[in-house]
């Protein structure tokens, strides 16, 4: 994790462990730098941060306040923060199938930039929110980027696993929607009927040098998930 993003993890469990409420004010820049031993950058690329997350808003010579926050249980949209982070209001689980080395398909070689010597991760696993079914999660990581994977990691956060581990920076990611229809399969999985709806997302994640490292397949329990988009002006 890049210092930035740690600053902004910082100041995020700070609002929320204080439990500010909608319109605090916050310290200035300077302050934030006296208080946090980094540079100016730093603090506003931290801030710049918190903002597309939907914590703060800065107003233009009054200063920096806090956000309503999303209401429990909503995932971001159109943010990508992995999905532990998205939800950290909640209580979270995962129950997992599958932790495979494979060859990659076609699809996925193309998705990932993979070349013909490479294997992939293959994680299958259900993703629980208040014990609620939430989605069903495919999802392939290079190998040559991710060295390693267990069940133990996987049924945690992934993402924090590879930021600490591998110091790797997350950077950026591509989302693809559709609404479908469940087959037999992915009905089983989460409980639903055949030809039941449901929201599948495909996401390419990126590291900040622009590398793929994530090809993800999420279907969503049309029942349980919930969405929230947290618009910001710039």
């Amino acid at each position: 994790m890049v210092k930035y993003q740690n600053v902004a993890k910082k100041i995020k469990q700070m609002i929320y462990q204080q439990q500010l409420s909608k319109g605090t004010q916050l310290a200035n820049i300077d302050g934030l730098i006296n208080q946090y031993q980094v540079s100016r950058s730093t603090i506003i690329k931290a801030l710049n941060c918190l903002e597309r997350q939907g914590v703060i808003y800065q107003v233009q010579g009054s200063g920096i306040f806090v956000r309503e926050r999303k209401k429990r249980g909503y995932l971001s949209f159109l943010q990508s923060h992995g999905f532990t982070v998205d939800l950290d209001d909640v209580y979270g689980s995962s129950k997992v199938f599958n932790v495979d080395i494979i060859k990659p398909s076609a699809r996925v070689k193309e998705n990932l930039q993979c070349d013909d010597s490479e294997h992939v991760y293959f994680v299958k696993r259900l993703r629980y929110v208040d014990d609620k079914l939430y989605c069903l999660e495919q999802s392939y990581y290079r190998k040559k980027l991710i060295c390693y994977l267990n069940t133990d990691i996987v049924e945690r956060s992934i993402f924090s696993y590879i930021q600490e581990n591998y110091n790797i920076n997350i950077g950026f990611s591509d989302k693809y929607f559709q609404v479908i229809k469940v087959d037999a399969n992915i009905a089983k999985y989460l409980g639903l009927q055949a030809g039941d709806p449901a929201l599948c997302v495909e996401e390419i994640f990126y590291t900040s040098s622009g590398e793929p490292f994530d090809f993800s397949k999420i279907i969503y329990h049309y029942e349980n998930a919930r969405f929230c988009i947290q618009n910001h002006s710039k």
